[in-house]
C-alpha cells in the first residue's frame, strides 16, 4: 500500500476546505484506513471541526515546522476513529515568515515527513486560504492535491489560477513527480440559487479544458454547521443525512490510490 499525502488548496477562504478534509478523513477511517490531519491554517479551523480545545504552540504544527522538531509528533485522536490531528496555531503566521529566509524553507514540511515518517495511510494537509509559504510547503510535501471550488465567479476563476500556481510552483521547486490535482470539488452547492446552478453547469467545460477531474457537488446544508458545532462529522451527527454520500467518490479514489502497489 502507498501513503497518500493530500493537500487541500484554495486561494480564498470559506470554500469548505475543513469541511471536506474532516469528512474525507472520517469516511476513509470508517473503511479501515488510518488518517492523520495536519492543520497548517493559523486560524486552526480543525479545532472547531474536530471538537478540540486550543493547544499550546509546542503541541501543534508550529513545532512540526520549527528547526528543533525531532520527530515528537503531537497527534490527538478524534471521533473514536482511526483519525488523528496535529492541531494548528496562530503562530503559524510567524513560522511562515521565518520559512521564507530559512534554507530549504519551502521543503520544511516535506523534509520532516520524510525524516520522521508517519505510519498513516492518508495524511491530509488542511491549508490556509493564501498562496504563501505554508501552501508552498504543502505542495512540496503532497502526493496529490484537491481543490474545493465555491460556486461564485471569483472563486471559479481563482481555481483556474490556482491550477496554474500549482504547476508553476511545482516546476520552480523541481518536484518530481509533480503532485497531480486529484480533482475539483464544487462545494456548498444550493440548488435553489440560480447562480449556483449556472456556475455548476459551466464547471465541466472548465475542468475539461484544464484536464482535471470534476467531482460531484458537495451540497450546502445547515446540518454541516450543526455537526461542526459539536465537533463532529456529519456521518456521526446525522448518519442518515443524504449529504453523507457526497464524499463517496472522492474517498473511493483516495482508497484506490492507497491500494496501489
Amino acid at each position: 500500500m502507498k501513503q497518500i499525502v493530500l493537500a487541500l488548496l484554495a486561494n480564498a477562504g470559506g470554500v469548505g476546505k475543513s469541511t471536506i478534509s474532516t469528512h474525507i478523513a472520517y469516511e476513509v477511517s470508517k473503511r479501515g484506513y488510518t488518517v492523520a490531519m495536519l492543520d497548517l491554517d493559523p486560524q486552526r479551523s480543525l479545532d472547531v471541526f474536530c471538537g478540540l480545545s486550543p493547544a499550546e504552540a509546542n503541541l501543534t504544527t508550529v513545532e512540526l515546522l520549527s528547526k528543533d522538531f525531532k520527530g515528537d509528533w503531537s497527534l490527538v485522536p478524534v471521533w473514536d476513529s482511526k483519525v488523528e490531528v496535529c492541531q494548528g496555531h496562530p503562530l503559524l503566521a510567524e513560522i511562515a515568515n521565518e520559512l521564507v529566509i530559512r534554507k530549504r524553507g519551502e521543503y520544511s514540511l516535506a523534509d520532516k515527513l520524510n525524516k520522521y515518517s508517519l505510519p498513516h495511510n492518508l495524511i491530509i494537509l488542511d491549508c490556509p486560504a493564501t498562496l504563501g509559504m505554508l501552501n508552498v510547503n504543502a505542495l512540496a510535501a503532497a502526493t496529490h492535491v484537491l481543490v474545493p471550488v465555491q460556486l461564485e465567479m471569483k472563486a471559479i476563476s481563482g481555481s483556474a489560477e490556482l491550477v496554474e500556481w500549482c504547476i508553476s510552483t511545482s516546476d520552480e521547486l523541481q518536484l518530481e513527480p509533480r503532485p497531480p490535482i486529484l480533482g475539483f470539488v464544487p462545494s456548498m452547492y444550493n440548488g435553489v440559487v440560480a447562480m449556483h446552478r449556472q456556475y455548476l453547469a459551466q464547471l465541466p467545460a472548465i475542468a475539461e479544458r484544464l484536464g482535471i477531474k470534476l467531482y460531484p457537488k458537495i451540497r450546502s446544508s445547515n446540518e454541516f454547521k450543526n455537526a461542526s458545532a459539536y465537533g463532529l462529522p456529519l456521518h456521526k451527527y446525522r448518519p442518515k443525512h443524504p449529504a453523507c454520500k457526497d464524499f463517496k467518490l472522492i474517498v473511493d479514489d483516495i482508497i484506490a490510490l492507497i491500494k496501489e502497489k
